[in-house]
């Protein structure tokens, strides 16, 4: 057990952002708030037989790595903003943990190391957050409303007055939406606003989806138009599920858009769309992908799990074909509007199925290819790449795999799992990989991989087992990834 009063050296920090300690009995410490590298005291919260879970009381020695934070909301204390986990840190150096996390996982996970580490993807680290869900709470004892993300560790609201995260037009907002709501009839009955943000030519667009429990009084969509009119803001509507969601005003405003200027894309959505939350990164991103899977005029692709076409469109504009699929129907719908849109119909299709069910004849059915593009959710593509593996153990004739696969990856341990796959049994080298920083100040880990088929490739005697499918293996407990 810790002592109250023992020195522990900090020598790591995980992925949930502790700092990761031994104390005298050479029990793991995870310490919320401490940093590599410094020497501290912490309380301990949690003990288990192999390991405990403390806070951070008093710092002896100090990382030179530790910054001040940029949100006064964010902290270990009472009421502290949960959004974010490392603005306490240096954002080189948060970017450089998240490459060690990425690399480790790829190896004691998938048992795969890169050829090549990738320099990392990285933009503007404040004001980035183009999409959020922000919690509401009347809270009746004290008289308020509250708009914002979870407390650190806890369902309650936190009193959040500015976000550094967000953009700063919507941070000015928070003050103002929580008088708004508590002027409406149905303060009680709003649990929810989603935040979507469009960054087309025309300038930017504000929407903010409001989730209401019963129907709104007359007044409060009165309420709702006057506030819009002030802050420059699209309300939508969402009485029940996604489905439901409308405008409030028809006619307010242009629609939501983002663009891919490198290729001369518009890419319009929905305010409950799937889009990256970051627009910048995910231009540079998409940059990126196309570059690693080097296309060419003459050849088709596929994009796995392509969602709204974000890179199914910029492959388009540099290849033959290219084939998008999507699990949500609604998605691909608007995949093929955005095609038609950007003038772009005669060189894609679309077909929406369930991407977690895959079967190596249902890779036949799609055709081959000579790149593919992976860009699943949390889950991974664990169902895909294993079909692929048993594609190269028993060929089907007229079939070919892809030469090279580009993996973006939301969580670095089902990409292991997922790279394992690919190279132990499907037959690919694991040519590159390199940390995306999508979510800053986060402990959110995006990443991009790159696969290339090795030619003539051959079972090994002893074929290694497949690993088990990870759901989640990562926990995300940050409001703002």
């Amino acid at each position: 057990m810790t002592a109250a009063d023992e020195w522990l050296l900090v020598d790591a920090l995980d992925l949930e952002a502790q700092g990761v300690a031994r104390n005298a009995e050479g029990k793991v410490v995870f310490i919320e708030g401490a940093l590599p590298g410094e020497r501290v005291q912490a309380h301990t919260n949690r003990r288990k037989n192999n390991w405990e879970q403390a806070t951070l009381v008093q710092i002896g020695r100090e990382s030179a790595q530790r910054v001040r934070p940029g949100c006064p909301h964010f902290g270990l204390h009472a009421g502290a903003c949960g959004g974010c986990k490392m603005q306490h840190l240096h954002g080189a150096a948060q970017v450089a943990i998240k490459q060690r996390v990425l690399e480790d996982n790829l190896w004691h996970l998938g048992k795969v190391r890169p050829e090549q580490l990738l320099r990392p993807v990285e933009g503007p680290t404040w004001g980035y957050r183009y999409r959020a869900r922000l919690s509401v709470r009347h809270v009746v004892k004290k008289g308020v409303v509250l708009v914002g993300f979870h407390e650190r560790k806890s369902r309650y609201v936190a009193d959040m007055q500015t976000c550094a995260v967000l953009p700063p037009h919507v941070s000015a907002m928070l003050l103002p939406l929580r008088g708004l709501i508590a002027s409406m009839d149905a303060r009680d009955r709003l649990p929810q606003i989603e935040l979507a943000v469009g960054d087309s030519p025309a300038g930017l667009v504000t929407a903010l989806v409001l989730r209401h429990l019963e129907p709104l009084s007359a007044d409060d969509g009165a309420r709702l138009k006057a506030f819009g009119a002030e802050h420059g803001v699209q309300w939508w509507l969402q009485p029940k599920g996604p489905e439901t969601v409308h405008r409030l005003d028809p006619d307010d405003g242009p629609e939501l858009a983002y663009g891919l200027p490198e290729f001369g894309l518009t890419m319009p959505f929905k305010p409950t769309d799937f889009t990256q939350v970051n627009h910048h990164i995910n231009r540079v991103l998409v940059v990126k992908a196309l570059g690693l899977l080097g296309v060419r005029a003459d050849e088709r692709v596929i994009d796995w799990f392509c969602g709204l076409g974000n890179f199914t469109l910029a492959l388009a504009t540099q290849s033959r074909e290219v084939l998008g699929i999507e699990g949500s129907e609604t998605l691909v719908a608007r995949s093929r509007e955005n095609a038609v849109r950007n003038g772009l119909a005669d060189r894609t299709s679309f077909a929406a199925r369930n991407l977690f069910e895959m079967a190596a004849p249902d890779l036949a059915a799609y055709g081959s290819a000579e790149r593919w593009l992976i860009d699943p959710p949390r889950e991974g593509a664990f169902a895909l790449v294993r079909a692929l593996a048993a594609v190269r153990q028993q060929p089907i004739e007229g079939y070919q795999p892809p030469q090279r696969i580009v993996y973006v990856s939301c969580n670095p341990a089902t990409l292991a799992r997922d790279a394992g796959l690919l190279v132990h049994q499907a037959g690919y080298r694991s040519v590159a990989a390199g940390a995306v920083n999508m979510f800053p100040h986060t402990a959110h880990v995006e990443s991009i991989a790159v696969f290339e088929r090795i030619d003539g490739w051959t079972l090994p005697p002893e074929p290694v087992a497949a690993p088990e499918p990870v759901a989640d293996a990562v926990s995300e407990t940050d409001d703002a990834a």
